[in-house]
């Protein structure tokens, strides 16, 4: 109950439902379109998965191994608020020699409960309410609702699959205005798999300088690209101090459950994130974190493993859908394709339930992404060879059905 003065006096109001005690930007925003799709898939035991962004690989038992003798070895306390020393040390090393952005690890460099904390400490230190935090989409789902969450007006950045779904710099300087703040980046891209080069970046760094512009590069997929080496944002000449990077282990190394994160950046920017993450979850896990040092350290040759494999897979299902007759560009990093369904007439929601309901495929409807996103299909190739065959069979039929019915 609340009140309000009237003439001297409190009057009580009702509120009609608990809702009404919900922070109207908690309530206003839309539970996640990935999730609400895939509560579907558990009605079922025979559908085949490409939807959730996990590697279908186990974390390999020696970084497991690390993490048990932890325990074993009785270190259960907290480590310091920005991560074992020790394992800052390796993130920063690793950075310099895998995309040469040296960063100091006493100063620069924070550990975090996944890439998506990093992302959410990022904001919540930057925005000033009213800030306009801008988005290339297609994008990760997650970007606008914390940027709304932290006070920001998220401004969506169309990028289309004729341009391998690259930011171009007049599609950048055209939602630019004096309340642009933030410049949100993910390369390679979830969902569409694009990637950006150097050459890409050139003019975006430009316009980054001369509308002084912070610039928070989600680079969680920077060791899945294929047939050229990811070019990190903090890497291109004076964005380093205007570039939060953020990265993490769950999609290289296989280690999505065990939420190890990390964001590097200007001193001043890292310890205000510090202080943010000493008050909500003072340290990251002490045993993720030895795992964590355990896979940087001995672990870089199986994750090239993998990584292969992705390619492998990548080529199979690029091939598979362009054979079914549905457009598909070839994504050059993460692992993801993001074909094209517009010759079929369904929207991205449509094609995507009937596609679970008669074919037993679970995708996810582009349109969850955002601005470009509807008329496609997000379908990670991050599973097993036999069921991205049998995958491509079902979808093949699913279609050649639409077109005769």
């Amino acid at each position: 109950m609340i009140r309000e003065k009237s003439q001297g006096t409190s009057i009580p109001v009702q509120r009609q439902s608990m809702a009404d005690y919900l922070s109207p930007l908690v309530r206003d925003i839309k539970p996640s379109g990935i999730r609400r799709f895939f509560d579907l898939v558990s009605t079922r035991k025979d559908i085949i998965t490409l939807g959730v962004g996990e590697p279908d690989f186990v974390t390999p038992w020696h970084v497991r191994e690390a993490a048990v003798y932890s325990l074993e070895s009785g270190k259960t306390q907290y480590t310091s608020n920005a991560g074992m020393p020790a394992l800052r040390e390796a993130i920063g090393q690793y950075l310099n020699d895998s995309f040469s952005v040296e960063y100091d690890p006493a100063s620069e460099v924070i550990v975090t409960v996944g890439g998506s904390e990093a992302i959410d400490l990022a904001l919540r230190a930057l925005i000033t309410p009213g800030d306009e935090i801008l988005i290339p989409e297609p994008c990760y789902i997650s970007y606008s609702p914390i940027t709304a969450l932290s006070g920001g007006v998220p401004v969506g950045i169309e990028t289309f699959a004729v341009d391998n779904f690259k930011l171009r710099a007049e599609q950048l300087q055209a939602v630019i205005t004096p309340r642009s703040k933030v410049l949100i980046l993910c390369y390679p891209s979830n969902p569409t798999g694009g990637i950006m080069t150097y050459e890409d970046w050139l003019p975006i760094a430009k316009l980054v300088e001369e509308n002084d512009l912070i610039v928070i590069s989600d680079e969680i997929y920077a060791e899945l690209t294929y047939g050229s080496k990811h070019v990190s944002f903090a890497a291109m000449p004076g964005m380093k101090d205007r570039t939060i990077l953020v990265s993490g282990f769950s999609k290289a190394f296989a280690m999505t459950g065990w939420r190890m994160g990390y964001a590097c950046g200007h001193t001043d920017i890292i310890a205000a994130m510090l202080k943010i993450h000493q008050y909500t979850v003072m340290c990251a896990p002490v045993m993720a974190q030895y795992a964590a040092l355990e896979a940087l350290q001995h672990g870089l040759e199986e994750k090239d493993r993998m990584v292969e494999s992705y390619n492998q897979r990548r080529r199979l299902v690029v091939k598979g859908f362009r054979e079914i007759g549905l457009e598909c560009h070839e994504p050059q990093g993460a692992f993801y394709a993001f074909p094209s369904i517009a010759s079929t007439g369904m929207s991205s929601e449509t094609f995507a339930q009937r596609l679970l309901e008669e074919a037993g495929v679970a995708a996810v409807p582009g349109d969850v992404f955002g601005l470009g996103g509807e008329g496609h299909l997000r379908c990670s190739y991050a599973t097993s060879v036999t069921q991205l065959t049998e995958a491509l069979d079902r979808i093949g039929n699913f279609v050649h059905q639409l077109k005769q019915g």
